[in-house]
């Protein structure tokens, strides 16, 4: 391909990256370094965004939240997309209806999926899971306003959410380790979990990588879910850090860009900090 022929084409993907991409990047590193309200220009102040946020201890608390709650709920992901995938793959005939029916809440916007997750713990709409805990006898349990019990309705929300993404991609890695892998290890004598552990967890380790890779940086965004389901974020502590970014920039009319832009900086060198490995990773395994 002629040098030209390769730069006409490559040419609108660069231009819409650059639009996209470049223009909002520095001018959120440039505002981050401002003091700006919304339609005003900016004014200078140096690093004093920065100051303002990593000693307000709001802040920090939004991003042990986040952290956490990644951690744990990318766990939950990683273990349980791999044995649903397993199961999954061992079905013939109602695969493809069960593919459809795990796939409905990956395809569902956040927001609305977060609602409809909480009508399950919801009394006024018949929450069911309320019922089973009454009908064992056991206290009730404030799922929207207690901090733990909502933590773990909101990562179940999450959960929820992505685990058909992680099941789907990790389906995708069990059904092409070859077959005569998979026979060299069964006449070797190896049982069900050293064959999963040995043979075929090593081999699609690639794909592993990528779906963390990609679950770490959904979760660090937590957003959508928290709106409908921790309606008392800020009080019980449930803040995420997108969240609080939001908070302090916008619910005041905008007075606080420059503020938030600096929290934006702050939120993208901790994903590239928890992706690194990953991606380090990831471009090991592609090379290899």
């Amino acid at each position: 391909m002629r040098r030209r022929e390769y730069a006409f084409l490559v040419a609108p993907s660069v231009i819409v990256m650059f639009g996209l991409l470049v223009i909002p990047l520095v001018r959120t590193v440039q505002w981050s370094f401002q003091q700006v309200r919304y339609g005003q220009p900016g004014t200078f102040v140096g690093l004093d965004n920065y100051r303002s946020a990593l000693t307000d201890p709001r802040f920090a608390s939004a991003v042990v939240f986040t952290v956490v709650v990644t951690v744990a709920v990318v766990t939950v992901l990683v273990v349980g997309g791999y044995v649903l995938a397993v199961l999954v793959n061992g079905l013939v005939k109602v695969k493809p209806l069960v593919l459809g029916l795990l796939l409905v809440p990956y395809v569902v916007p956040g927001l609305i999926g977060g609602t409809m997750f909480g009508w399950l713990f919801n009394s006024n709409f018949g929450g069911i899971v309320n019922q089973v805990i009454a009908f064992f006898g056991l206290p009730e349990v404030l799922w929207f306003t207690s901090t733990w019990a909502n933590r773990g309705l909101v990562a179940g929300a999450v959960i929820w959410g992505l685990l058909p993404f992680a099941m789907l991609v990790i389906l995708a890695g069990l059904q092409s380790v070859p077959a005569e892998l998979l026979e060299a290890a069964r006449v070797d004598g190896a049982g069900t979990l050293r064959t999963h552990w040995s043979v075929i967890a090593p081999s699609i380790r690639g794909v592993v990588g990528f779906v963390t890779l990609i679950s770490i940086m959904d979760v660090l965004r937590l957003f959508d879910q928290l709106i409908p389901l921790s309606p008392q974020a800020v009080q019980i502590g449930n803040e995420s850090l997108v969240l609080y970014i939001y908070n302090r920039a916008f619910l005041d009319g905008g007075q606080q860009l420059g503020l938030g832009s600096a929290m934006n900086v702050l939120l993208i060198g901790l994903i590239v900090v928890m992706l690194l490995p990953f991606i380090r990773s990831t471009a090991r395994e592609g090379r290899s």
